[in-house]
């Protein structure tokens, strides 16, 4: 097995977690914090804007199962790309779109990979989402830790606009 990390912000870190942690290959998704300015962020000071963080998910994955283009494919299909403000309802620098990467090869593939979405003509608007170097991931609480299980009814409302958004744009 090879062990390979991916961290993807695309909203709320509820919402990002599923399609990820029900993909083949997935050895860990958390929700967490990154990109920020101190040390161990509390989701209160995050959502208040105060530590500079976003809210995102780390992915350890077995890359012999899974390879790197298939998750940031996947990504984009969970994310609103054209959307630099936030996602859906969630609105914010905490809440802005970013792959981060972990390697130079991760970087190049992101990079890669945006381009073709911006040239497939999938979208009207350009893709904004930024694609940065990975710094220091904080797991955020542990009752924010596999939230669509705990809260099925409360994911599901919470979820509804990007599942609307991802009919849209993904349905073939």
């Amino acid at each position: 097995m090879a062990k390979e990390k991916a961290i993807f912000a695309g909203g709320c870190f509820w919402c990002m977690v599923q399609p990820f942690e029900e993909r083949e290959g997935i050895l860990t998704v958390t929700s967490g914090y990154t990109g920020g300015d101190f040390a161990n962020p509390t989701y209160e000071q995050v959502k208040q804007h105060l530590t500079g963080h976003t809210e995102a998910i780390e992915i350890i994955f077995d890359n012999e199962l899974v390879n790197y283009e298939d998750l940031v494919e996947l990504y984009w299909q969970t994310t609103d790309p054209t959307d630099a403000f936030g996602q859906f309802e969630d609105r914010g620098d905490n809440y802005r779109p970013v792959i981060f990467y972990t390697t130079p090869e991760q970087a190049v593939i992101a990079d890669k990979s945006k381009q073709a979405l911006q040239n497939s003509g999938r979208f009207d608007e350009a893709i904004v989402t930024n694609i940065e170097p990975a710094q220091v991931f904080w797991p955020a609480e542990s009752y924010h830790q596999g939230f669509y299980r705990k809260h099925p009814e409360e994911y599901k409302e919470e979820i509804q606009d990007r599942r609307d958004f991802i009919l849209k744009h993904w349905s073939e």
